[in-house]
This record gives C-alpha cells, sequence and structure tokens, in this order.
C-alpha cells in the first residue's frame, strides 16, 4: 500500500518543482496534492519566488545591468554642450548610488551563489555521508537562505 505523504514531504516536494521554473503553481499544486492556494502560502511565506529569481538573475548579469545604466548616466553628461556638461545634484546621487550598488554586488555573495553551494555541499553529504545528515543540514541551509531574503 503506498504512503500517503507527509505535509514537509509535499512542500519539499512542491519547493523542487517550484525551483525548476518551469511549472505554474496550479500544476505544482496537482502534482503535490494541495490546493493552490496553499502553493501561494508557502511561496510567499518561504520566499520562493525571490530564491527563484536570485538563482536565474545572476550577479554577473545584475552588475552588467548596472554597469549599463551607469554608463548610459555618463554618456548623457557627455553628450551636451560644454558648457552644460556637469552633473546635476540628481545625476551625482543616481552615479553614487549605482556605483555602490556594483561594488556591493561584486563583494557579496549573491542568494543564487549561496543557493549552488547549499545544493553542492547537500549532494555531496548524501554521497558522501548519509541521507539524514543531508536532511538536518537541509534545515539549516533553508534557514541562512531565508535569513538573508530578510
Amino acid at each position: 500500500m503506498a504512503r500517503t505523504p507527509k505535509k514537509n514531504d509535499k512542500k519539499a516536494n512542491a519547493k523542487a518543482l517550484f525551483m525548476t521554473g518551469n511549472f505554474q503553481q496550479k500544476e505544482i499544486a496537482e502534482v503535490v496534492g494541495v490546493t493552490p492556494k496553499t502553493i501561494t502560502e508557502w511561496v510567499r511565506n518561504e520566499k520562493w519566488d525571490l530564491i527563484l529569481e536570485s538563482q536565474t538573475s545572476t550577479k554577473e548579469k545584475r552588475i552588467a545591468r548596472y554597469q549599463k545604466y551607469l554608463n548610459d548616466s555618463y554618456e548623457i553628461i557627455e553628450n551636451r554642450p560644454i558648457s552644460e556638461n556637469i552633473p546635476t545634484n540628481g545625476e551625482i546621487d543616481r552615479i553614487n548610488k549605482l556605483e555602490s550598488t556594483i561594488k556591493k554586488l561584486q563583494d557579496k555573495a549573491s542568494i543564487g551563489e549561496i543557493v549552488t553551494m547549499s545544493r553542492e555541499v547537500l549532494n555531496f553529504t548524501r554521497t558522501a555521508f548519509d541521507i539524514d545528515k543531508a536532511k538536518e543540514l537541509s534545515a539549516v541551509f533553508d534557514a541562512y537562505i531565508k535569513s538573508k531574503l530578510e
């Protein structure tokens, strides 16, 4: 007789499906056997959407995007007539914020990098040690990742 999965098993399975980015929440609900409302609550409460986005939007892509904004800002200023090519206070503020954001991104590990490293450690633990040890670590990694999202 097949056993009915526990709620935590359903949640873990739902999260795994959600993190692939290939399924709608309604589809995930049908597959794991919960309501779409439950999936929505898990996504919101556990911040799955932020985790997924951080995995697909790499740090390098974000840095490149901010670098483009910074270059565009400089280009706007440089394309003005020489008598008017002094940046305004607003432009200086924007440039400073963009430069600061780029530096922070370069210096700090992204959530996506943390998630990737966590998965690698969990996979290593499963194969080199045992599944129970990996489950223990999984709870620690989940808590750590959630703390970084707050």
